[in-house]
């Protein structure tokens, strides 16, 4: 068994600075000529875009409650060829679900026990000194089983506020691997789903780069490197297969929300992947099996997704003979209108009757497990059981066709979005992730 030895990136809680952080640490390790694996713990596809800018390696998604173990497995293989692995948590360290999934509850310290990865913690030390070590004591201690590495003190005032911190963390016998200074300019752009895309970005390489000097400058990568372990690669278990042999995939910054291990599956098995631009008014490609409009943001765009006709075109022509598939902004757009932030109704492709609003906005958000009621484009029959993950703003206003399939959270309560099929057309306000292994 191959031996890389990796490093967890994680937080008491969402927005303590751990992004920023793993880019930086991702192009420090890679200038000083090491070949950095990232990871992404739980059902994000936003972060691994950046992961690959800051790596020049593609990055893979990590989800112990999605995924079973022959898929994790999978995920985990990608490392060979690497020197290190560093994986982003999502959240706290511990946050998960109530219901156990395929190998459990979905949280970063999972990945980080079932990997052996020692987990650095990004602590924001405002308002507190000495006190911060109890925190930090306290994730070390929940759960023994989970690998901890030490902690990295973020926005310190000060050379005094880092003293006195660093100490309270010496007393609790914990490593302090580094202290960042408070800089407001270190701050990713957002929007509603979270980060800008990495695509959108006015100037991601420069960010990374500052990153990565700041990074520098401030922690010990020498002992943050002799603290990484585990890493031994599964045998086993393959990526997802392709739900076609020549697909169509939409992709430009409205239908950029793909899971890597889904497409790189497809093309490792022989797949052919087509890329297209609505946006830049592209039909897709006219010999494609398959249609796939993953998600994205075609409510900013909707507009110009209106105004492209010869996309809308090509569309309902493949429509008529062969299967087409949208998630979340996908779907979207392949109803028969859109609405925006400021009330203003676009007509969308019409290949189903679902209308959405932007301008009644509720957030949807969490793991969904759906049995199938209709066979998907893809080889999964009725009756399938998938898993997913679902994160949009958007309210349904209609939605006339069949459903496609019964839809619950992780706990098993039945949810609204059921997604809808007409004719080849299907689509779902999940993004899938993987079918339920047997």
């Amino acid at each position: 068994m191959n031996k890389i030895p990796g490093l967890l990136i994680s937080a008491p809680s969402s927005g303590t600075g751990k992004t920023t952080v793993m880019l930086g640490l991702l192009r420090a390790l890679a200038d000083d000529g090491l070949c950095v694996q990232p990871f992404k713990s739980g059902p994000d596809y936003i972060d691994p875009a950046f992961h690959l800018v800051a790596s020049g390696r593609a990055s893979f998604n990590i989800d112990t409650w999605a995924m079973g173990d022959g898929l994790l497995n999978a995920i985990a293989s990608q490392a060979q060829g690497a020197d290190l692995c560093i994986a982003e948590g999502s959240m706290g360290l511990y946050d998960g679900v109530a219901t156990r999934g395929q190998s459990g509850f979905g949280s970063s310290a999972e990945t980080a026990a079932r990997m052996g990865w020692p987990v650095v913690l990004v602590v924001d030390v405002s308002g507190q000194a000495q006190s911060a070590a109890a925190v930090a004591l306290g994730f070390k201690m929940y759960n023994p089983d989970v690998p901890f590495a030490g902690v990295i003190l973020n926005r310190v005032a000060s050379p005094r506020h880092a003293r006195l911190a660093s100490l309270g963390m010496e007393q609790a016998g914990i490593n302090v691997l580094g202290a960042l200074p408070r800089r407001g300019d270190l701050a990713l752009p957002e929007r509603h789903l979270g980060l800008v895309q990495a695509v959108e970005h006015p100037d991601l390489e420069a960010a990374i780069v500052g990153y990565a000097e700041f990074l520098r400058e401030h922690v010990d990568l020498a002992a943050l490197r002799a603290a990484a372990g585990g890493g031994g690669l599964p045998s086993g278990g393959a990526l997802p297969t392709p739900p076609a042999q020549r697909i169509a995939l939409a992709r430009d910054a409205a239908f950029s929300f793909t899971y890597p291990h889904l497409v790189k599956g497809w093309r490792d098995a022989g797949a052919e992947v087509v890329p297209f631009s609505p946006l830049a008014d592209e039909a897709p490609d006219p010999s494609a099996d398959l249609v796939w409009l993953p998600g994205g943001y075609p409510e900013l765009h909707a507009g110009k997704l209106a105004a492209a006709q010869t996309f809308m075109a090509g569309l309902r022509h493949h429509a008529e003979t062969r299967p087409v598939h949208g998630e979340c902004g996908g779907y979207m757009a392949l109803g028969d209108a859109l609405i925006d932030k400021a009330g203003q109704r676009h007509a969308m492709a019409g290949l189903l009757g679902l209308v959405t609003s932007f301008e009644k906005r509720k957030f949807h958000l969490g793991y969904r497990q759906a049995r199938l009621l209709s066979p998907l484009a893809g080889g999964h029959p009725a009756g399938a059981r998938l898993r997913g993950h679902e994160y949009h703003y958007s309210t349904i206003l209609e939605q006339p066709d069949a459903p496609l399939a019964d839809v619950g959270d992780a706990d098993g309560n039945p949810v609204p979005e059921t997604g809808s099929i007409r004719g080849n057309v299907s689509g779902t306000f999940f993004h899938l992730i993987t079918a339920e292994e047997a």
